[in-house]
């Protein structure tokens, strides 16, 4: 009879449980593991062997076949090789594990029969719960993750040796870890809008992003404050949920960034990738789909600078994570989805010299390249960017002022009291958090114009030839700003003000 002890696998950003199935047979020693595995759980055969044998086993003379069940499910990682080498020891009589089936195992082994830390632990114990596994034993350093999940008593251990002694009633203590799980040091904040010198009115533009979770363009030349501005942004948004915290962790679990040791990541994460970022790199993919930067900036900003740097087809590759706030990677194993719900802060110059429009500066670029460069940014992609701001530079007299400006704080508590209002709004409309996540019928009921606001509209949507879905975009703005100033009905000047953010549909705008 086959013994079958329980583990995890990782599909998208969610486990699922794994039975790991060892049967031995006569025959010439040797050891089969099956069950669509990668190249990391074929090598686990030469890993559990040394591991029992330095463990004071000996590995058994027989064939030895292991089945990851089910079968048909693409398996990765070295997290099976605990469940493998107690599944063998059992079957082989080596030891006598009591109630082995109320147990779940996760856990990579070193040749020394150590335990080494896994990541996309937390999916996994969350996977465990679900399936009503009450006891998972976990390598010591992925402690005070696991224990993250309530309901599931968690075990850590640092070797085999010592999980086989406590399976076996030998000895009964196990690693401890406190309940607190706040990690201030991740992804923590240590910059401040109070640093930023000048730039009112791009502040006031990110405060309205920051309060109806609209995405964001910056144009302005070089060294005006664009990049310094955006990474303040996550200092103005309000605290994640210990929903979104447990989301934002498990992607980060997954994709191997959580550093041991740690637990709940409580602060709104800030992505920054590079203009040279490989498709897979920002949307996600590759053999076994793993998180891109749009995963990873989830419940927080993905900030991409110079963005028309970027390659075409990789800025065209954000439409759909940018509208539908999730990624389908499909791949011939499955289709795998990673959650994308970000705000999408995005900055660049408005030519290649970088000082097209600059009020002292001579732009040395043609038309022709002006609109060149401006034309590398999609109107697909610049039709799902609800605010469009050009940026002045920031003259020396405020730029040598002394004075610190209002600080994040300060700003913060503006944005949280919009985005109550919109909490209390759409309290019976489940999926929808704040302004930008409206759909039509939404806007039919909470952002319809008056008819004078309606005229204002007419004339915005022939003069810049905008589409149906930057007129949504407008109305959503516009809702924005009239729930900053407590305002229950949007006004035409709420409207004028939103159109006026529309900056790259102005007629002429690149000469």
């Amino acid at each position: 009879m086959a013994t079958v002890v329980k583990s995890f696998a990782i599909q998208g950003i969610d486990g699922y449980p794994v039975d790991i199935e060892t049967k031995m047979l006569d025959g010439q020693p040797m050891i089969s593991i099956i069950g669509l595995g990668d190249q990391a759980v074929k090598e686990a055969a030469e890993r559990i062997q040394a591991a029992i044998d330095e463990s004071g086993y000996v590995f058994p003379k027989k064939r030895v076949i292991i089945s990851l069940a089910p079968s048909d499910k693409k398996k990765s990682g070295s997290h099976f090789d605990l469940a493998m080498a107690i599944g063998v020891l059992q079957q082989n009589g080596d030891i006598g594990a009591k109630n082995i089936e109320d147990y779940g195992f996760i856990g990579e082994l070193s040749l020394n029969g150590q335990l080494r830390a896994c990541r996309g632990i937390l999916p996994m114990i969350i996977a465990g719960q679900k399936k009503g596994i009450h006891k998972i034993i976990v390598p010591e350093q992925n402690l005070r993750e696991a224990m993250l999940v309530q309901g599931v008593e968690i075990l850590g251990f640092s070797c085999l040796r010592d999980v086989i002694a406590y399976l076996e009633g030998k000895i009964s203590k196990r690693t401890e870890c406190s309940k607190d799980n706040t990690d201030s040091g991740i992804l923590g904040y240590t910059l401040d809008f109070s640093e930023v010198k000048g730039q009112e009115d791009l502040i006031e533009a990110v405060v309205l992003a920051a309060a109806g979770g609209h995405n964001m363009l910056m144009i302005g030349e070089p060294g005006c404050g664009k990049t310094m501005i955006a990474q303040r942004i996550p200092t103005i948004l309000p605290e994640m949920t210990e929903e979104e915290c447990l989301e934002v962790t498990k992607i980060y679990s997954i994709s191997g960034m959580l550093p041991n040791g740690h637990a709940l990541i409580k602060f709104r994460p800030f992505r920054a990738p590079h203009h040279n970022a490989s498709l897979n790199a920002l949307i996600g993919g590759g053999v076994n789909a793993m998180p891109g930067e749009v995963s990873l900036a989830h419940n927080g900003v993905l900030f991409l600078d110079e963005l028309a740097e970027f390659s075409r087809r990789t800025l065209d590759a954000l439409r759909q994570p940018v509208e539908d706030k999730k990624v389908c990677i499909s791949r011939v194993n499955g289709t795998h989805t990673f959650p994308s719900n970000f705000m999408f802060v995005t900055a660049m110059n408005p030519c290649p010299c970088g000082y097209y429009n600059h009020p002292t500066k001579a732009c040395v670029c043609s038309p022709g390249q002006v609109q060149k460069y401006l034309n590398k940014i999609s109107g697909p992609l610049l039709d799902r960017i609800d605010i469009q701001i050009e940026i002045v530079p920031v003259p020396f007299d405020k730029i040598s002022d002394q004075r610190q400006g209002e600080a994040s704080s300060v700003i913060r508590n503006r944005v949280i009291q919009a985005r109550r209002i919109q909490e209390q709004r759409y309290a019976d409309h489940p999926g929808i958090y704040c302004n930008a996540q409206m759909n039509s019928k939404l806007l039919s009921i909470y952002a319809r114009p008056d008819d004078k606001g309606l005229s204002l509209l007419r004339n915005a949507m022939e003069r810049l030839n905008l589409s149906a879905r930057a007129y949504d975009r407008i109305l959503k703005v516009a809702r924005t700003i009239a729930d900053l100033e407590g305002a229950e009905l949007i006004q035409p000047s709420h409207l004028a003000e939103a159109i006026s953010y529309r900056n790259l549909d102005r007629e002429n705008w690149a000469g």
